[in-house]
């Protein structure tokens, strides 16, 4: 009867469709703990998560059950045990499963029964449930595995607890959102504890996958629901952990884990800050890019997407282009080089005036009886877009565009111009965030950051009042309500689906107000399905979360 167990919680990266790769980076991980009983691995760990529809390709699921099998054989050296996220077929059904390895074969398999088809998820699509899942009887011990969703209901942990599991054991994908780690530990799976009487082990993965990006934060619970061990957020991690049957914190004399390191995770804004950088991160270097361009103007959005850009990848991968029009001031070209020379990026100077007048030239024939309106806005910033992009195909860094998200709810942003280009860090965060993430920056280093420089921007661009710089004296405000209270109006539309009159209700906003930002927001739907990726913050960015109708008649006023 086995009494003691070491347990390895890997919390690690990996490349979706790499399985080669992922393969590898588990037997490194096995090949560092040989004294170890059991290692543990994120779900769907050797394909990657989520995959999507590549995950329906036979060749994938051939490839990853023939990894499978060669990882299993592994085992026959009388090492680890190892727990595998992986796929497979069955007739026309597709499963999410995890693989328990051991002895040189694969000792058992256990199908994904929740699965998740809200928000960013859409498993329906591409899995079929499995049953409720039975224990595994291990070395004399008996699993339960709830997979990632299995988890965050009570339905299938409370089987495998009627079953006689003695411990759970729950690999996760489960993408950052603001405040979802302390969520995770002290409601979701604190529940499940409670209401098996068993202890629980949390894994979760870390990095980018597109518009998504892990933090990690895994964690061990007792049956008596204290915490044995909380790993770090956003970085790699191997935990060992060591487990005694009938300790004193075992319920009924169950198994227990010994106390570990508790890991402090981080507070806002830091832990937005850190999704920004590992996003842009992964996304850039898993895409083979050598770096990353960007229009640098003066104004706070600009500056803190540079910033972000040399924490992740390092300064010298970081070009910043200023792009002066007749209307841009010297105080933004300042701005503009003080924040460059602070990051210690590359900045060159580009004006557009030329191009300008061209384009002047060239319409005004055709704009002979028409007045100068946001047409000519627009154009200046389109002569901006193709400027970066061609820098961006001559020279091969990404564009990154700079809009924030209160901008891109209302449509104050010019598709093919500020809207052009590869990825962008500011798509999910409120010009009220940017405000705060601009503030703690110029004060603090990152934990990841690649560029440990500080402050990275004037303290002017923070403080002054927003402008696109498009006619004279423009002011941000002129179009739009105070960012506060926009921020407010949009937090209200958008993450909790509230009418015109719940936001007059709770702010007491003027209603005609709330009536055009709603309008606003329903219009540039057709502009934002034309955005580029960004990082996943809230529960409902725009794109994986929020779904909407480009074309509709609804209004709630």
């Amino acid at each position: 009867m086995t009494e003691q167990l070491t347990i390895v919680l890997s919390q690690m990266t990996q490349t979706v469709g790499d399985l080669a790769a992922n393969a590898a980076a588990m037997r490194a991980v096995r090949a560092r703990h040989g004294q170890a009983d059991l290692i543990l691995y994120p779900e769907l760990q050797l394909i990657g998560y989520p995959p999507e529809d590549l995950v329906r390709k036979p060749a994938l699921a051939a490839q990853a059950a023939t990894l499978l099998a060669e990882l299993a054989a592994d085992t026959a050296d009388g090492g680890p045990a190892m727990l595998v996220g992986s796929v497979e077929w069955e007739g026309d059904a597709l499963y999410n499963i995890v693989a328990l390895l051991d002895g040189g074969r694969i000792v058992a398999t256990r199908r994904k029964h929740e699965l998740p088809n809200y928000g960013t998820f859409d498993e329906k699509r591409v899995f079929v449930p499995g049953p409720l899942p039975d224990v595994v009887e291990w070395r004399g011990v008996r699993l339960g595995l709830p997979i990632c969703e299995d988890g965050w209901l009570p339905t299938v942990c409370r089987h495998l607890a009627g079953q006689g599991a003695e411990l759970l054991i729950s690999v996760n994908g489960s993408p950052y959102e603001i405040d979802k780690d302390e969520r995770r530990l002290t409601q979701v799976f604190a529940s499940r504890v409670a209401e098996t009487g068993l202890p629980l082990i949390f894994l979760n993965r870390i990095g980018g996958q597109d518009e998504l990006v892990f933090d990690g934060c895994s964690f061990v619970l007792n049956g008596d629901g204290t915490t044995a061990h909380r790993l770090t957020d956003w970085e790699p991690e191997e935990r060992v952990t060591r487990w005694t049957k009938g300790a004193p914190d075992g319920e009924g004399g169950g198994w227990a884990c010994d106390a570990g390191a508790i890991t402090e995770w981080e507070a806002r804004p830091a832990d937005i800050y850190s999704a920004m950088i590992l996003s842009l991160r992964d996304y850039v270097e898993r895409n083979r890019f050598p770096g990353v361009v960007l229009g640098l103007s003066g104004g706070i959005d600009s500056a803190i997407c540079a910033a972000i850009a040399a924490d992740a990848l390092g300064a010298d991968k970081v070009w910043c282009v200023m792009l002066p029009s007749r209307f841009t001031s010297q105080e933004s070209l300042d701005d503009a080089a003080g924040c460059a020379a602070m990051i210690g990026c590359r900045l060159d100077t580009i004006p557009i005036v030329p191009a300008v007048e061209a384009f002047d030239q060239m319409l005004a024939g055709s704009f002979a009886d028409r007045d100068v309106d946001i047409t000519e806005e627009n154009v200046q910033s389109r002569i901006r877009g193709v400027t970066l992009m061609a820098l961006s195909n001559k020279f091969g860094p990404m564009l990154l565009t700079t809009g924030n998200k209160s901008e891109m709810s209302v449509g104050y942003a010019t598709i093919y111009g500020d809207m052009a280009g590869g990825y962008n860090p500011l798509k999910d965060a409120y010009k009220m965030t940017v405000f705060a993430l601009a503030e703690w920056r110029n004060a603090n280093v990152p934990r990841l950051s690649r560029n440990p420089v500080t402050p990275v921007m004037p303290a002017n661009i923070v403080t002054k009042p927003p402008s696109a710089e498009l006619r004279p004296d423009q002011k941000d405000e002129d179009s739009l309500p105070p960012y506060a209270d926009l921020d407010r109006m949009l937090h209200m539309l958008v993450e909790e689906e509230a009418s015109v009159d719940d936001v007059v209700a709770r702010y007491g906003f003027d209603r005609d107000a709330v009536v055009r930002i709603e309008r606003l927001l329903m219009l540039a739907e057709y502009k934002r399905r034309q955005a580029p990726p960004g990082v996943k913050l809230s529960t409902r960015n725009f794109g994986r979360d929020r779904r909407y109708p480009i074309t509709h008649g609804f209004r709630t006023a």
